[in-house]
């Protein structure tokens, strides 16, 4: 089985936000597509004002991440990522922890091909 075919639809009343797994409290994602052969899938993501992760992260499947809104500040890199900016980073790329003083929401896409 792959993600569902799905023409347009509004996900704020067809789809519910849920607090992530494992995350800091008041990350929550909305799951838009998922294939629950691959475990692929694409999602929205939101972090809340004044939240700071302290984990480094590093995945075993592609991730693509496009900033919708707010910024998220990379504590390592010392860098900060506004609305507007991609990632797109393999599997085994490090990235964060994170600081995200005004709030943030992403658009994630994760895959293991």
């Amino acid at each position: 089985m792959a993600k569902p075919e799905l023409e347009f639809f509004d996900h704020d009343i067809s789809i519910g936000w849920r607090q992530v797994e494992g995350a800091e409290e008041g990350i929550i994602e909305k799951i838009l597509s998922h294939d629950p052969e691959t475990g692929d899938y694409s999602r929205l993501l939101k972090f809340p004002p004044g939240l700071v992760t302290s984990d480094l992260l590093v995945h075993d499947f592609w991730e693509e991440v496009y900033i919708l809104k707010g910024s998220l500040k990379d504590l390592n890199k010392k860098e900060v990522y506004t609305e507007g900016m991609y990632a797109c980073r393999p599997p085994g790329m490090k990235h964060g922890p994170y600081e995200i003083p005004e709030g943030c929401m992403t658009l994630e896409l994760r895959y293991y091909k």
